[in-house]
């Protein structure tokens, strides 16, 4: 049994999709849980706050599940061409947990997705990108929603395959 970890930037759409994958992943055999962003309530990352706050003591629980876990789903809408500040704001809290903090992502493997109003390939470009950077292996398949074109369940089961072979 895999341990994956879902984590979404949004409280609606992409929380939705995300309990998609959480599903799909459930009915393979596989652990999964979801992470909203938005729950963990992070005040803004600058070196004033870091100076107030220890990131291990914001994550909570959550640091000790990115060590543990052993791959990813992150899903986020488009925001202005890019990720919404939630996402950033808390790689850069991840980052400055403690200096093993790649633990959390290094030679991991993650899948990528969006449900967006616009087109939400600068989100999926931009994901790819900052997580590539942070060590992790990000599957070539990524999920691209909107109203008009919703998530297909057989892309959803085919990119869970691949993020288990490779976890």
């Amino acid at each position: 049994m895999t341990k994956i970890l879902i984590i979404t930037a949004s409280e609606v759409k992409n929380l939705e999709l995300a309990k998609k994958f959480q599903d799909q992943l459930k009915s393979l055999g596989h652990e999964a849980t979801i992470l909203q962003l938005i729950d963990l309530n992070l005040p803004l990352y600058s070196s004033i706050t870091e100076s107030k706050y220890q990131g291990k003591e914001l994550l909570g629980q959550w640091y000790d599940e990115l060590i543990t876990t052993e791959g990813f789903v992150f899903l986020a809408p488009e925001y202005n061409g890019g990720l919404p500040p939630m996402f950033t704001n808390f790689l850069a809290w991840v980052s400055r947990t403690s200096k093993e903090w790649r633990e959390c992502f290094n030679a991991k493997t993650a899948a990528i997705g969006t449900f967006s109003g616009g087109g939400g390939q600068h989100v999926l470009i931009a994901m790819r990108m900052q997580l590539s950077y942070i060590g992790l292996n990000v599957l070539g398949r990524q999920i691209i929603a909107h109203s008009a074109k919703p998530a297909e369940d057989q892309s959803i089961h085919s990119i869970c395959t691949q993020l288990i072979k490779h976890c």
